[in-house]
Parts: structure tokens; sequence; C-alpha cells
């Protein structure tokens, strides 16, 4: 097991300084949005718990 370096979290560090954009047009506040609701979308999927019912696709 290799040491954890003291600091900062790298990847939180990264969407701290995503999440602090201030949007210049519609447009970039959109896409702004869309990359929130993509990171919570993959989030929800990283975290599913739920099984697959169908015997199927065993």
């Amino acid at each position: 097991m290799s040491k954890a370096k003291a600091g900062v979290d790298k990847n939180l560090q990264n969407v701290a300084a995503d999440l602090e954009q201030t949007a210049v047009n519609s447009h970039h506040a959109q896409q702004i949005q869309q990359d929130v609701n993509d990171r919570r979308h993959q989030d929800s999927l990283n975290h599913d718990k739920t099984e697959d019912m169908n015997p199927s696709h065993s």
C-alpha cells in the first residue's frame, strides 16, 4: 500500500473549480449546467446497487 499524500484531494479541487465558473452567456450557462447534470447522472450510475432480475442476462 502506498502512502497517501497530505493535502487537498485533486478531484475535489477540480470539481470545486468547475462549479465556481461564471457563465458568460446563455449557451455557456447551459453547457455548465449540462456538465453538472452529467456528473450527477454518472454518480448515480456508479452507486446503483440494484440487481438485474432478468435471468436471460446471466
